[in-house]
């Protein structure tokens, strides 16, 4: 069996497309959506709705700024719009509409934390499997899917926010792992709190990651997990006794899958 993988999309559709090329199956680990492009700042939804010049202003204060700082001036911008839920969920679904085009079957999904998971069944083909706390059999294997990332300890998710990403009280996403059984693959879009595997070497910060997706690695030793969500790893592999922990990699930057053989 030959089974490629990818994550953070980031709305390269053209790569997508070719990304089960020779494949027997891909799995996408999540992170379709592109929201906020922070290379190339006039492309993504924030720059389709506000224009390169206000998110090259929004990324340098996520860079160098105060979180006050962000949160006042993305106020801001979504105050400009008459309709700003309306003008995100039409710029979602155009992603959507293309991004899943652009798969090819069979083809099984998890969300990234830059989803609209709720969508998803809008646009899946039948030969897509949208999976999160649920396990799939692949070329005699068990795969289990977890999706999304976690919501920082301490904060709470903001009320009628314009988008709300994919982000998960730690008791509901440890509730979905705990519901991965006898394994071969584990599949999610953070990686387990390793913290060679969750340090971003650009961004100069350790992305959150999960504290029972690794007790899961060490109770149950599936052959490999894989992840992305860390566009800049300060190491994309871990072994964890059997477990081989891998990131799969930026695919939006690389256009290049993880490939699994077996």
């Amino acid at each position: 069996m030959r089974v490629h993988v990818v994550s953070d999309v980031h709305g390269n559709a053209e790569a997508l497309a070719r990304a089960g090329d020779g494949a027997d199956a891909l799995i996408v680990l999540g992170d379709l959506l592109d929201f906020v492009d922070y290379r190339r700042h006039g492309n993504g939804i924030l720059g389709t709705l506000f224009g390169e010049e206000k998110v090259a202003e929004f990324a340098r204060l996520r860079r160098e700024g105060t979180r006050d700082e962000t949160v006042a001036f993305a106020r801001s911008l979504w105050g400009s719009l008459e309709d700003p839920g309306g003008a995100v969920d039409e710029a979602i679904r155009a992603q959507y509409e293309t991004l899943f085009a652009a798969l090819t079957a069979p083809v099984y999904l998890t969300p990234g934390n830059v989803d609209t998971p709720a969508l998803w069944p809008e646009f899946a083909g039948p030969g897509a499997q949208i999976l999160d706390g649920d396990v799939a059999e692949i070329g005699g294997l068990r795969f289990g899917f977890v999706g999304g990332a976690l919501l920082p300890d301490g904060v709470k998710p903001r009320a009628n926010p314009v988008w709300r990403p994919y982000l998960r009280q730690r008791e509901e996403f440890d509730a979905s792992v705990a519901k991965l059984k006898d394994i071969d693959v584990l599949c999610s879009h953070i990686p387990p709190a390793v913290p060679q595997l969750t340090y971003d070497v650009v961004a100069r910060r350790a992305e959150p990651g999960s504290d029972a997706l690794l007790d899961l690695i060490r109770s149950g030793q599936p052959r490999w997990s894989v992840f992305g969500h860390v566009h800049q790893p300060l190491a994309a592999r871990a072994r964890l006794g059997r477990t081989e922990c891998r990131n799969v990699g930026h695919f939006k930057e690389t256009a290049q899958p993880y490939v699994l053989r077996w």
